[in-house]
């Protein structure tokens, strides 16, 4: 059975739950707007794209920088959006092999050795 992903307001709300404070606590105590980020949290406004506004929504959910669920943070707000995540972005050898990974992602035949290449790629090995 596939497990849905969750959306990205989806799991701002979980996180921001997971503070024990309510939406208007958490704005207040964060300086942000509650009624946006309610929008947000119930998926009528798309996540922010600016690497400063969802490290600041980061540390306000009390997200360790570079773990997991930061990570996931960020990954998830991209997707929602439709757009790769730019440090994906801004590596040449990866951005390279970007062709590779959608035609694999679209079930067409790739041989081996090209799969090795793409996994040794993405680990930066």
């Amino acid at each position: 059975m596939n497990k849905r992903r969750k959306k990205f307001g989806e799991l701002f709300k979980e996180l921001r739950m997971a503070t024990g404070l309510t939406l208007r606590e958490f704005s207040s105590k964060h300086k942000l707007d509650a009624g946006n980020l309610s929008k947000l949290e119930r998926g009528l406004l798309k996540p922010p794209q600016s690497r400063e506004k969802l490290t600041e929504y980061a540390k306000a959910l009390r997200l360790t920088e570079s773990s997991d669920a930061w990570f996931d943070f960020f990954d998830t707000a991209s997707a929602d959006a439709g757009v790769i995540p730019e440090e994906v972005m801004s590596d040449a050898e990866v951005v390279d092999k970007l062709p590779l990974l959608f035609r694999t992602l679209r079930g067409k035949r790739v041989s081996a050795e090209k799969l090795k290449e793409l996994i040794r790629v993405i680990r930066g090995k």
